[in-house]
């Protein structure tokens, strides 16, 4: 198998405490490196991000610190998102970093004609998503459709041209045991190993 740099977004936004997410970002990052892929981060608890407020904004680059760690993204060929379900949806600060990372043309660049697409900024990377909640993981991907992991696979991260795209959920996780916590973690890490 061939190294790959792997960018890993952590989208918890409290760093001030352990998160299972925070593990599982670990363990992904421990898989990969093992496997020996370079692994870059980026952890929303640790940046100063506020959401867009007027749409213009969408035409020019992004301020520090996004700025910078959006280039992690460019250097990767493959992308690992992991957040938690609050509300039905990313975490806003989460949320808040892809707003500003797109900004400047960043994952869709000037179409070619009038009536062409867009160009697609992303293409030739990978991408899984790790979505963690407190609801049944069945519960979440057929009674609410999964709404925010397809509305990230289809509006974000298809549009711009990631391909393939995985996914995994992660259902009831405060409710588990240590056992099953564990099953998780071994299988992230297997995905941070095949960078997939």
């Amino acid at each position: 198998m061939m190294a790959k740099t792997v960018c890993i977004f952590d989208g918890h936004p409290d760093g001030t405490k352990p998160h299972f997410i925070h593990a599982l970002c670990d363990a992904y990052a421990d898989g990969a490196s093992e496997a020996g892929h370079t692994v870059e981060r980026i952890r929303v608890a640790d940046l100063d991000i506020s959401p867009l407020t007027d749409p213009a904004d969408f035409a020019t680059p992004p301020d520090e610190p996004v700025l910078s760690e959006r280039e992690k993204m460019r250097r990767a060929d493959h992308f690992m998102i992991a957040f938690p379900l609050w509300i039905g949806s990313m975490p806003a600060k989460a949320r808040a970093f892809f707003e500003q990372a797109a900004r400047g043309n960043y994952f869709l660049g000037q179409a070619e004609g009038a009536h062409e697409w867009p160009k697609q900024m992303m293409k030739g990377k990978s991408a899984r998503i790790v979505v963690t909640m407190g609801m049944p993981g069945l519960l979440y991907r057929f009674a609410m459709d999964a709404g925010a992991l397809k509305a990230l696979e289809r509006s974000m991260l298809g549009i711009s041209g990631f391909h393939p795209i995985a996914h995994s959920i992660l259902g009831g996780v405060e409710g588990v045991n240590d056992k099953q916590r564990q099953k998780w973690l071994d299988e992230v890490r297997d995905h941070g190993r095949r960078a997939d």
